[in-house]
């Protein structure tokens, strides 16, 4: 048995492995097992595992663990990191705020050294409560889809390749290998929503709802979201378009989309242009639907949409950037880089209405007013320099992070 799940767990790299694998290893019974048997998979292969343990400060047990975890490694010959977040205040959701934290630092750590895929301890239990927590907010197909096996994310691939075993078989396999690990009291702790979804897995059983239905629920919506999202990018091919940063969507042929399909196609517009983690409410979605279909202006995620012609176009809401600045060397609005002349003490900065004012030509550029108002911009105090797309580039250039190309490509990765 124990091969059997070392040469599965294998099947999730590629043949010719890469030369730096990292492992998120929390002290936990799923994490430790997945240390151990990345280590047994790729023995002799050439491969460097690299192993990290997030600290969140959240419990007095969590230093202890993470040494232990470093004692299992140094023993593996195995390079061990200790991550420790510092960021919750006390105020707001403190696990998701954790979760978010434990992945920007695994990134993070892993861009630091190198490491191009990090592999992650989720299991076929985490799969199926996710899909129950999920049902409970009448998720649809993407999010029955629940976790993916593997995902980008900050330029980091993370994979997860213990999806299709449970904990009871990995406990089961740290018992036979002698090795120890640790119990998060927080498995136990009824405040939260996993451990409820968990509670209520075992009571469901008698009606066949259980860990490996659940975890085929997920697999099955994964398949339905993938043919959804496929669709997405023809109709994006044919009817989308990009101008500075914009989304220009035709009208006409968006009335013509099935719901679904025209409704995840506004979603990945907003997304690309306004940003955000999570996506708007289903409601507003709806709402702003309705406003394309009828050539009426709207709002939703950050970004407006206009009529313009026969196309709507999404752009930037002014109110949400007008207070972003950042210096000329680095990424604005987390999309946008500048380049032009050398000139210390400029930064960039939304171009606003005393900006445009001084753009004398920029209707020439077929763009609205709303729209140039949140452009990029290059100021030097109150004196403005340069307005690439509002037709007052003075030697500047204005390039959107990924480009159209990541526009197409991410409808299709997950």
């Amino acid at each position: 048995m124990d091969d059997d799940l070392v040469a599965a767990v294998r099947t999730w790299f590629p043949a010719q492995a890469p030369q730096r694998i990292g492992v998120a290893v929390s002290g936990g019974g799923d994490s430790v097992a997945l240390l151990d048997l990345l280590h047994r998979a790729f023995a002799g292969e050439g491969v460097e595992l690299l192993a990290a343990t997030v600290d969140h400060g959240l419990r007095p047990e969590a230093a202890e663990e993470a040494r232990n975890v470093s004692t299992l490694c140094e023993q593996l010959g195995v390079s061990h990191t200790v991550l420790r977040w510092q960021g919750w205040d006390g105020s707001g959701n403190m696990q998701d705020q954790a979760r978010r934290a434990r992945y920007t630092l695994l990134t993070g750590w892993a861009l630091d050294k190198g490491i191009e895929l990090v592999a992650l301890g989720h299991t076929a239990d985490d799969q199926a409560e996710t899909v129950l927590m999920r049902l409970g907010r009448a998720a649809g197909a993407s999010g029955l889809a629940a976790m993916s096996p593997r995902r980008t994310l900050n330029g980091v691939t993370l994979v997860r390749p213990l999806l299709e075993q449970t904990r009871a078989e990995l406990r089961s396999y740290l018992v036979q290998r002698g090795i120890d690990w640790a119990e998060d009291p927080s498995n136990v702790d009824r405040r939260f929503d996993r451990i409820k979804a968990r509670e209520a897995i075992s009571s469901l059983a008698p009606l066949g709802i259980t860990v490996a239905s659940l975890s085929e629920v997920a697999r099955n919506m994964a398949q339905v979201r993938d043919a959804l999202d496929w669709y997405v990018f023809l109709a994006a091919r044919d009817i989308v378009s990009l101008d500075a940063g914009d989304v220009l969507i035709d009208l006409r042929g968006y009335r013509t989309l099935p719901e679904e399909i025209a409704r995840r196609l506004l979603l990945h517009c907003v997304t690309w242009v306004g940003g955000g983690e999570y996506g708007p409410r289903r409601l507003a979605v709806a709402e702003a639907m309705q406003a394309i279909r009828h050539e009426r202006p709207g709002a939703l995620g950050h970004c407006l949409i206009l009529r313009q012609g026969r196309s709507a176009r999404i752009c930037r809401e002014y109110h949400f950037v007008k207070e972003l600045e950042a210096p000329v060397s680095e990424v604005w609005d987390g999309r946008w880089a500048l380049t032009g002349p050398s000139t210390p003490g400029a930064v960039i900065r939304a171009l606003g209405p005393e900006g445009l004012i001084e753009c004398l030509d920029w209707r020439q550029t077929g763009r609205p007013r709303q729209a140039l108002l949140s452009s990029p911009s290059v100021w030097k105090g109150e004196r403005l320099l340069a307005a690439p797309s509002a037709g007052n580039a003075c030697g500047w250039c204005a390039r959107r992070i990924g480009g159209d190309e990541e526009f197409y490509a991410s409808l299709l990765s997950h």
